[in-house]
């Protein structure tokens, strides 16, 4: 899960001297060549429904939450995946988009646990989130059919859990240990229904690849991938952003705090050293600041 003050803009920002000009919402606006129509929405203050993308990370177009209309263009795009053009006319709400987006929502809370009050990322899970922003009030199909609700817990991390019950397959994970971290350490295994995420060939996390790195966390919209420092403390109610101590890289990290009690370590999308990322000690590895014997004044010889 992102930080808790990130604003996530569900495409990456495009750098190119060249702009594209188009009106969202009857808003004009001008971004950078290359943008996604996700992109031009959020620069035009208008936000659209997405569960896979994220800002972090290329878009993949899966969960098709993000379905605008664009006026001259047949069918319902998703607005990740879609390039921004010069003229283009979107519209992103409607009656037919809100019904469409509503019926894609209730296809993954029909396969998803009811337990928010009991689930660590309640108050901060994009899913939770996003039924709001559509609308959903209830679930038609009922949870008697095949599902993936009795999923077992993996614990073997000792840093964070992993609760297939809970993933929706969105990818957001696989592709950071890809993209971001270079691991490949996770994979879908199985195919339509049966497909889910696995580490390696359905070995337990400490048998695969992961190199604990933490980025599949940080990308994860659910309480699928979860610190375990949360289920410990609960979510933070504060910010704190600092420098990692570990090594002389510098890398910027938001320390989310509860109390004096730091709960996680967030690293900052804004850091010029680690641009979002970290190692297993920086993410992790925050013991220290709270320890008895920590030295908290220069020694003086």
């Amino acid at each position: 899960m992102q930080s808790i003050t990130d604003i996530d803009l569900g495409t990456p920002k495009r750098k190119s001297d060249k702009t594209v000009t188009l009106e969202v919402d009857g808003v004009a606006v001008t971004v950078p060549e290359g943008s996604s129509v996700m992109f031009a929405a959020g620069a035009a203050g208008r936000t659209v429904p997405k569960l896979c993308s994220t800002d972090t990370l290329e878009a993949f177009g899966s969960c098709r939450l993000c379905l605008v209309e664009i006026e001259g263009r047949r069918g319902y795009p998703a607005s990740c995946t879609t390039p921004a053009e010069p003229g283009m006319k979107i519209r992103t709400q409607s009656p037919r988009l809100a019904d469409l987006r509503r019926g894609v929502m209730e296809l993954y809370i029909s396969d998803h646990p009811l337990d928010c009050l009991t689930c660590p990322a309640n108050g901060h899970c994009e899913l939770q989130d996003m039924a709001g922003a559509v609308g959903l009030r209830e679930v038609r199909y009922g949870f008697e059919g095949e599902n993936h609700l009795h999923e077992e817990k993996d614990t073997s991390n000792p840093y964070f859990t992993f609760d297939p019950s809970k993933c929706i397959v969105c990818m957001r994970c696989v592709r950071a240990c890809d993209e971001i971290q270079g691991t490949l350490a996770l994979t879908i295994d199985g195919r339509g229904f049966a497909s889910k995420i696995s580490p390696g060939q359905n070995q337990p996390f400490m048998d695969s690849e992961c190199v604990s790195c933490g980025a599949c966390v940080q990308a994860c919209p659910t309480a699928t991938l979860m610190e375990k420092s949360v289920y410990q403390y609960g979510q933070p109610d504060r910010v704190v952003e600092t420098t990692c101590a570990y090594c002389g890289v510098g890398c910027t990290f938001k320390a989310e705090v509860k109390g004096n009690q730091v709960v996680r370590m967030v690293p900052s999308k804004e850091g010029a050293a680690n641009e979002g990322h970290s190692c297993v000690k920086g993410r992790f590895a925050f013991g220290y600041t709270t320890h008895p014997v920590r030295i908290l004044k220069p020694m003086v010889r």
